[in-house]
């Protein structure tokens, strides 16, 4: 957990800071989720194709081959037409006026090109209904010659791409020194409902909304641009001529006429663009709304931690079932986010949990890893192996600090240890107690007890802990006595003394987090050890307590006189067994 912290913090760093590749990741997954809806059928797609290139000896036709076509368009029925051509020369054959006077019988919008020549067109009426906004205004335009703009609007046709050079959003309208001007598409609706004025409304961020005249508010950017939906518009040529109610967006498809740009959808003309911006603008296409790093955030924080916190506290398994109900739930929140229409990325707060995730798999893996290690190192050599192997499968046993638990624990100490240093050799002595704990563990371990540890000369054992063993007293009084015999059995030739007591002790692992010691704390601890030493004072070489003496099964046993014990006011009853 306490690792995840740093990283979640390094994590937020590109959110803040709106890196590219976050940026990157973030417009790729919102167009993944935004649906493509249906055409709205107020709109279809004129396409001039190759073939009726080839048809007409080349492009550009001459003006008046345009007004026939526009004528034609409105024979069919076509509410209006958007050419999303430029004509910036008059017609060296003289159709412009012609085709001008065709352009005035339905309403009509020519394309107008953003250009850096400081030329602006004639802005519209605008409202602006909050603060001032002071946008990055166009630096100017490329406008078709005077006498086709008498009879129809402008509007401009731009290529502003995203950091991934992909066009998924324009601006409904563009700030110039003088006022603002329509995009294409903007403007294709202002004409069809015979609107005169737009109206914005802005915050402190920036813009808000845009309406055209006489249409429901669009909710835009603080730009003023508008997420495109790829609407799959109806498309028509000129033999077929389908349009009849629609507005017709007119565009060349034929190879090296006009540029294909890309989205999201592929490479599309210009007039594939903006018959989808228009459309976006009637079905109200998903936004970015202003909060959206705010929440993003929110989601990063709260998700970051609560999966750290999952894996910490319930471990590998059950943590990558939980932490993959999380994940699913925050993907699923993104997904409610873009059905309401707002574009809420949660693809980097996915991407941060799987690293958090990761990394605390990780460090879980890590600790247990080690913590099997400490426990076959610690135990192997004072615990039968599948004992080991459950201690290593449960872990959770030996929490540091351990918990109250009922035991019988059983001292040994070698009598006459100290002569017997200062008659043989320290190599000599070393072998044989070598020999002599062997016996005593191996009688320990065969009756389900564990060598806690080896004091010089003494060992410590202890029954029914770390594992649970039914009947310990009677097993710890078992090892004893298998002490007894195999010493007395062994060429040795040195005595013992053996001490056994039942009660409450403290059992688990003391010590810090990288260095402990499995054991026992207690008053029932002390007074086995204290038993032990009393076999000198009773003169026998085993002495039991009364608890432990209660669940002994065999009946040979003998109480022994009462002992006074230090720590003790009352005197002990103690017992053996011949």
């Amino acid at each position: 957990m306490k690792w995840s912290l740093p990283l979640l913090g390094l994590l937020i760093v590109p959110l803040l800071f709106n890196s590219v590749p976050l940026e990157i990741l973030r417009l790729k997954t919102f167009d993944t989720f935004v649906e493509t809806p249906e055409p709205s059928g107020h709109f279809t797609i004129l396409n001039i194709t190759e073939e009726d290139v080839q048809e007409r000896g080349g492009y550009p036709f001459p003006r008046q081959d345009l007004a026939e076509i526009q004528r034609q368009l409105i024979n069919e029925g076509a509410l209006g037409v958007g050419w999303v051509i430029l004509f910036p020369q008059p017609d060296r054959f003289g159709g412009d006026e012609i085709f001008s006077q065709m352009l005035s019988y339905v309403p009509s919008v020519l394309a107008m090109p953003e250009f850096e020549n400081n030329i602006y067109p004639e802005t519209h009426g605008t409202v602006i209904l909050g603060p001032d906004v002071d946008l990055p205004k166009a630096t100017g335009f490329l406008e078709n010659v005077p006498i086709l703009k008498q009879s129809a609007a402008q509007g401009v046709v731009s290529a502003r791409v995203d950091v991934d050079n992909l066009v998924r959003r324009l601006p409904l309208l563009q700030q110039t020194p003088d006022g603002w001007v329509a995009a294409f598409g903007t403007q294709v609706l202002k004409s069809l409902v015979g609107g005169d004025t737009y109206q914005i409304k802005t915050n402190e961020n920036g813009i808000e909304m845009i309406r055209v005249k006489g249409l429901p508010p669009v909710s835009t950017d603080s730009l003023g641009r508008k997420w495109i939906s790829w609407v799959d518009t109806p498309q028509t040529n000129l033999k077929e001529m389908d349009v009849a109610g629609k507005f017709v967006f007119i565009g060349v498809t034929a190879k090296g006429v006009m540029p294909q740009l890309a989205t999201p959808n592929g490479l599309l003309e210009p007039h594939k663009i903006q018959a989808a911006l228009a459309e976006s603008i009637l079905i109200d296409s998903p936004s970015i709304p202003d909060y959206r790093l705010f929440v993003e955030l929110f989601i990063l924080c709260i998700s970051g931690l609560l999966i750290a916190f999952i894996i910490s506290y319930f471990g590998i398994t059950w943590g990558l079932l939980l932490a993959g109900m999380v994940m699913s739930s925050v993907a699923g929140l993104g997904y409610y986010f873009v059905s309401l229409g707002y574009l809420v990325d949660v693809t980097w707060s996915m991407t941060c949990m799987t690293l958090i995730a990761t990394q605390q798999f990780y460090l879980n893996f890590r600790t247990q890893f080690k913590l099997r290690q400490q426990i076959k190192k610690q135990f192997e050599h004072y615990l039968d192996p599948a004992q080991v192997k459950r201690l290593q499968n449960n872990p959770e046993l030996l929490k540091l600090g351990g918990e109250r638990r009922r035991c019988t624990f059983l001292f040994t100490d070698v009598r006459g240890f100290t002569s017997l240093s200062e008659k043989l050799e320290p190599e000599e002595v070393t072998e044989i107690m070598n020999k002599a704990l062997t016996i005593q563990a191996d009688a320990v371990k065969k009756y389900g007890g564990m060598v806690d540890k080896y004091i010089g000369d003494a060992m410590m054992a202890i029954f029914n802990a770390p594992m649970d063993l039914k009947k310990h007293e009677h097993q710890a009084i078992l090892a004893a006595l298998e002490i007894k015999t195999k010493m007395k059995e062994s060429d040795l030739d040195i005595d013992i003394g053996i001490g056994v007591n039942t009660g409450d002790a403290v059992i688990g692992n003391m010590g810090s987090d990288t260095r402990f010691d499995y054991t026992a704390i207690g008053d029932a601890v002390n007074l086995a050890a204290r038993l032990e030493s009393s076999c000198k004072t009773v003169g026998k070489d085993l002495v039991i307590g009364e608890e432990t003496i209660k669940n002994y099964n065999g009946t040979m046993y003998q109480k022994l006189d009462s002992i006074h014990v230090k720590g003790k006011e009352k005197p002990i009853n103690i017992y053996t067994i011949a």
